[in-house]
């Protein structure tokens, strides 16, 4: 079973994501991209869906033209746990 993450473990994983931000009533990570238009956005999240099938972790996601959100977090942990934060090194990993 995948565990949550602690207090401080979430802390110093953080620290390693400064583009995400933490969202306290979900214990999840959120992250917002935008690009030149829908193409770019849909073809980038047509790339996170490979990880994400690959990973068998997939986010919840939202999608405007140019726009996606995208929040992590592990359900079966019951919050955020090393998948979500390998899940957004590998999706930062596209867009970098």
């Amino acid at each position: 079973m995948v565990e949550q993450l602690s207090e401080a473990e979430r802390a110093e994983a953080l620290d390693g994501l400064p583009d995400w931000d933490y969202d306290d009533a979900r214990d999840a990570i959120t992250r917002r991209f935008t690009f030149a238009d829908f193409s770019e956005a849909f073809a980038f999240m047509t790339r996170v869906a490979l990880l994400a099938e690959k990973a068998d972790h997939h986010p919840e996601w939202s999608n405007v033209y140019n726009r996606v959100e995208i929040l992590l977090t592990t359900h079966d942990a019951g919050g955020l746990s090393e998948r979500d934060i390998e899940m957004a090194d590998a999706i930062d990993g596209l867009v970098e």
